[in-house]
């Protein structure tokens, strides 16, 4: 394997710890005797044809620095490729890097672990989703969440995370379970009215919001989780146990597991590691073994 490491870098990731996290992360790698280039980027589509031709050019490691779009946007340039993935955790979510248990908001161990990792040969081939011709590592989100970020990301103001809290409660005032139809490996379509329906390749999403508790993104399958027609009372009941998982045991809540799932709702968009994919809808499949990633 070659020596020559490229370091995958979203300066804005965590409010700016992606800039600070480079360096800890570099200086670990250099200390460990390989050669670190660093990627950026004018704009996300500049930054992944860089690094997508850093993988063509036989780069020995793509090494994402940010949180789960950046992780993201590195999934587009290594998913079927053979080159390792590795991932510095500094974002404001990190919940691929929490599903494989590597190191979040410690940019210099993320950056030693890759090292040992590299020398060590130790690498996990793991599942992907993909939709709409896009990878994704954690979850593929529709309906009550995915409003909240439509309507975050035509917010002007505040910045932060208060913004996503006043669309929180502007969704609440005015949100309605969705008619959705829901076709699991091509079987009969379920139609349901749904307050929401995540598809998850990884347990979380948000930062440790366990929406689908039991996938694993090394079992061949995705996890279905459809959150029935709840009012509002019950949805502010059900949504804070998504933090430990229990939601799925409240009568309102099913769990289906799929190679491929068809989601089909009227005004929803499907969002996938945080990003928009587009209105549904959409078809989701898992990919087994579709990036290898560097792991303790």
């Amino acid at each position: 394997m070659t020596s020559d490491i490229s370091l995958f870098v979203n300066p804005a990731a965590g409010r700016g710890r992606g800039a600070h996290a480079a360096q800890p992360a570099a200086s670990a790698l250099r200390a460990a005797g390989f050669s670190v280039r660093t990627i950026l980027g004018r704009d996300p589509e500049d930054a992944l044809h860089r690094a997508r031709d850093a993988v063509r050019d036989g780069t020995g490691a793509l090494i994402a620095v940010g949180g789960d779009g950046m992780v993201g946007l590195a999934l587009q340039a290594v998913a079927g490729t053979g080159t390792p993935l590795g991932v510095v955790a500094v974002g404001t979510g990190n919940d691929f890097a929490r599903c494989l248990g590597l190191p979040v908001r410690d940019p210099a161990a993320g950056g030693r672990l890759a090292a040992d990792a590299l020398k060590g040969s130790h690498m996990r081939d793991v599942d992907l989703g993909r939709a709409a011709g896009r990878w994704f590592g954690t979850v593929l989100a529709s309906g009550f969440d995915s409003r909240v970020n439509d309507r975050g990301n035509r917010m002007r103001w505040p910045a932060g995370r208060l913004k996503y809290d006043l669309a929180m409660l502007a969704e609440l005032a005015a949100f309605r379970p969705v008619p959705y139809r829901i076709t699991l490996d091509d079987g009969t379509p379920l139609h349901t009215e749904a307050t929401l329906v995540a598809v998850g390749n990884g347990p979380s999403y948000g930062g440790g919001m366990k929406i689908c508790p039991a996938a694993d993104p090394g079992d061949g399958l995705l996890d279905v989780t459809v959150v029935g027609d709840c009012g509002r009372a019950t949805l502010l009941k059900v949504f804070p146990r998504v933090y430990t998982g229990s939601h799925v045991h409240h009568p309102k809540v099913t769990v289906h597991r799929a190679a491929k799932v068809e989601l089909a709702a009227p005004a929803t968009t499907g969002y996938a590691d945080g990003e928009p994919l587009g209105p549904l809808p959409l078809t989701v499949e898992c990919v087994p073994a579709a990036v290898r990633v560097l792991v303790r």
